[in-house]
């Protein structure tokens, strides 16, 4: 292969409506060597946020440094990636707090989690400011298809829950194009694989349903282009391919069976189009979609909303019909508590086993997850309290080879969270000197 003309890491398979990026291949190497950067896969970035806070006793290991041998309850999930991921406490997001005005504290707390500014209550318009995510963004995403993904999981009781348009528009965003824009998650798992696959544009129901009598997957309009670039392949880029468009037709199949899926997601209200009425399977085939992105380098730049802020969504795949918001307002009630750690421990396996399938993807000698920074969390601490310091943050991959995992970091109290966001921003090769309320980096992150 060296020999050869050299395979452009932007390289697509293409056919009718539809253009599927190629995961990073050893043909690509010569033209990595070329740019000055051989062999070097891209550092990627994400933030899955979870809504309500989190049950705090569960979360934080008792001591700094190492981690324990057993983690809390929480974290167990996590526990074969031990070495790959910390504990960072004592970060705050203090303009979540109620300063001046804003709208309620599950606004509030959401709008300001990215962008590190005060969101503004306001009956006509909004104003948060610029999230660090588009930051990156703005400085990087000429380098890929999507310069930011922003997507989420639907909640079936999204309308009833919101007070106000202002509210909602905090609660239903992570991501800010401007103070004043925020960019709305997709939800829906059919129309995120058009928007990476197809022509960008969302088919309604029924122009999918005329197009599955048509074709099975949006592989059969790539076949020619796939055969031909099979042909010049080794045997090691042909497995790689291989496997890459399996997981595309694995994610189509998933996509299948939730069209199909009779079932409501709440008693009386009937199922979106495309929406699994399961929250595991709707995690999943969200989170295979940006496994997918990363692996064929089509965005570095993710927002994942796991469900909007202050959702009352019951979780009956684990036996609890009651809605999320209002169990944590708990007052300490003993049963009501064990049902917010069932369910921040249900979250919890959706992300470990997302983590894995990262780690088990290779890139040179290192995977997907080593060149990756995702921050799990919440806006929230103490749900119940609505309490904005000592936020649960979890940072999964090692930014490149540069971070060292495997360890609880705490931070003085009041340290901003924002200050993570600088250290983050500086592993992206974008080097901001300020950012919402920072007061300098994160650096214990980084490897001793």
């Amino acid at each position: 292969m060296m020999t050869r003309k050299a395979l452009s890491r932007r390289t697509l398979l293409r056919g009718l409506g539809t253009a599927i990026a190629l995961p990073a291949l050893d043909a690509m190497a010569p033209a990595m060597n070329a740019s000055k950067i051989p062999g070097k896969a891209p550092v990627r970035m994400a933030f899955v946020y979870v809504p309500n806070g989190l049950d705090m006793r569960h979360w934080t290991p008792a001591e700094d440094g190492a981690f324990p041998a057993e983690l809390p309850r929480i974290l167990r999930p996590m526990d074969p990636l031990r070495q790959d991921f910390n504990i960072l406490s004592n970060l705050t997001q203090n303009n979540g707090r109620a300063l001046l005005d804003g709208a309620g504290d599950h606004g509030r707390c959401c709008g300001a989690y990215l962008t590190g500014m005060h969101p503004k209550k306001s009956a006509v318009d909004i104003k948060a400011g610029i999230s660090c995510d588009q930051i990156v963004a703005n400085q990087t995403g000429s380098l890929t298809r999507f310069p930011s993904l922003q997507l989420g999981i639907e909640d079936a009781r999204q309308a009833g829950d919101c007070d106000s348009g202002y509210s909602c528009a905090y609660t239903n965003n992570l991501s800010w194009r401007s103070e004043t824009q925020p960019l709305p998650p997709i939800l829906d798992p059919r129309a995120f694989f058009e928007h990476l696959f197809g022509k960008g544009t969302p088919l309604t129901p029924e122009a999918r349903a005329r197009q599955a009598k048509y074709r099975k997957s949006v592989l059969d309009f790539v076949t020619a282009d796939t055969k031909k670039l099979q042909g010049d392949l080794g045997p090691t880029d042909r497995r790689k391919l291989d496997e890459y468009l399996s997981s595309i037709r694995e994610i189509e199949k998933q996509l299948e069976k939730a069209e199909k899926d009779e079932r409501q997601i709440e008693p009386g209200m009937p199922k979106p189009f495309g929406i699994p009425a399961d929250f595991a399977e709707h995690f999943k085939l969200m989170s295979d979609m940006i496994t997918v992105a990363f692996q064929a380098d089509i965005s570095r730049v993710v927002t994942f909303l796991v469900t909007r802020e202050g959702t009352s969504r019951p979780y009956r795949e684990i036996g609890i019909a009651d809605g999320h918001h209002p169990l944590t307002h708990h007052q300490g009630k003993m049963d009501l508590l064990d049902k917010v750690t069932r369910i921040n421990e249900y979250h919890m396996v959706q992300f470990a086993a997302w983590m894995q399938r990262l780690k088990a993807i290779q890139e040179g000698d290192s995977n997907i997850l080593d060149n990756s920074m995702i921050v799990y969390g919440a806006g929230l601490s103490d749900g119940n309290r609505h309490t904005h310091e000592d936020l649960p943050v979890l940072v999964a991959g090692k930014g490149g080879n540069r971070f060292k995992g495997g360890r609880r970091i705490t931070y003085r109290k009041e340290t901003p969270i924002s200050n993570l966001y600088l250290t983050m921003m500086d592993r992206m090769g974008v080097n901001a000197e300020h950012f919402g309320d920072a007061t300098g980096r994160a650096g214990e992150l980084d490897m001793a």
